[in-house]
């Protein structure tokens, strides 16, 4: 297998935004002697970091510096309304949800992420690379052009996608495999026939007045993008097995199709079999193998060119285990991702013989 290295693009900034503590992402009860940290915080990719730099693959892994989002790249997906609202929502902090919670002077952690999404778009364009990662947060495949939702607030996986466009490429296709759907970024293409959206998620329907979006199957596109949509739901506890056969059978084929210029990864790992966000039940070597697909399917179509843009992933160490795999996955690395915890589904055979040796133990 032939390995390439991968530069990381990252910004200190994104570990500013204070999402607080409470009952898990709601706000504090005085039914708790102590109250749990926000899953969508610091420690999440403070750690994935960490792997990244410390684990096997860090050889194959180069760090750059991310930066802040301009007004008018955010405008290329948001509107200019909304961007207002964020920034009057800076200024003294704001609860757009029982979850989504903006402390105030979030907007640098903000920008920051979706700059450096932006900023890894860059080498790609200019042939300097083939693939980046941007490690970032907070997430952003939520966040419609002018909506936020579930932890989301700027689209950077959008954002990245239209910079590539304004950059010079003409279709990109991006593969969303973070656990939720990928509603904002679905609303914001929904009618465009220029970008390729692809949501793996598990159904979890639509969630209220900021997710109305039920990431059916039904929900394809609309005008001339009816067709560039395509929403595969889940049933909990999918599994590693599931989804590379998804790719294989639904998404790869209609990116085949579509003949992007550029694949983007919406890279979340809250399918991760302990995420306390989704109930997928990938393991690390799940996303190790969802990756090394993918990079062998920008191979194919694009010369190699490929961006993933870091979405979810909350359990503060399996999450960083798994981003880990997944990075020696797009890098073409042997899989090397220690995995003290995971649960694989040979573990099911070997403990349904466990139990029939004891019960033959038992004399039953």
């Amino acid at each position: 297998m032939s390995s390439e290295t991968i530069p990381v693009y990252w910004h200190d900034a994104v570990l500013m935004h204070d999402t607080g503590a409470g009952v898990f992402d709601a706000p504090p009860s005085d039914l708790l002697v102590e109250q749990t940290p926000h899953p969508e915080n610091a420690v999440r990719v403070a750690n994935m970091k960490r792997a990244l730099e410390k684990g096997p693959t860090a050889p194959l892994l180069s760090w750059r510096a991310g930066r802040l989002a301009t007004d008018a790249e955010i405008c290329r997906f948001h509107t200019a309304d909304f961007l207002a609202d964020l920034e009057a929502a800076n200024r003294t902090g704001r609860d757009f949800s029982r979850t989504t919670r903006m402390a105030p002077g979030a907007m640098t952690a903000i920008r920051a992420a979706a700059g450096t999404a932006i900023e890894a778009v860059a080498p790609i364009l200019a042939g300097q690379t083939r693939k980046a990662h941007a490690l970032v947060r907070p997430p952003g495949h939520h966040a419609a052009p002018a909506m936020v939702d579930g932890y989301c607030f700027l689209n950077n996986t959008a954002l990245a996608a239209e910079a590539a466009i304004a950059g010079g490429m003409k279709r990109i296709a991006i593969l969303d495999w973070d656990v939720h759907h990928g509603n904002g970024t679905q609303t914001g293409f929904y009618d465009r026939d220029d970008v390729l959206t692809i949501s793996l998620h598990m159904d979890h329907g639509a969630w209220g007045p900021s997710h109305l979006e039920t990431g059916g199957t039904e929900e394809a596109g609309s005008g001339k993008g009816k067709g560039f949509n395509v929403n595969i739901p889940f049933p909990y506890g999918a599994g590693d097995f599931a989804y590379r056969h998804a790719l294989e059978r639904i998404a790869f084929p209609r990116i085949r199709a579509f003949k992007p210029d550029l694949v983007v990864v919406a890279n979340g790992q809250d399918a991760n079999q302990y995420d306390p966000n989704g109930r997928a039940c990938l393991s690390a070597k799940g996303f190790y193998d969802l990756a090394l697909m993918t990079r062998a399917l920008a191979e194919e179509l694009t010369g190699g060119k490929l961006l993933s843009v870091q979405e979810g992933g909350y359990h503060p160490a399996y999450a960083a285990l798994c981003a880990h795999a997944t990075l020696e996955g797009f890098a073409g690395a042997p899989f090397k991702t220690p995995d003290p915890i995971a649960f694989l589904p040979e573990d099911r055979e070997r403990a349904k013989s466990d139990v029939e040796a004891i019960a033959e133990r038992l004399g039953l």
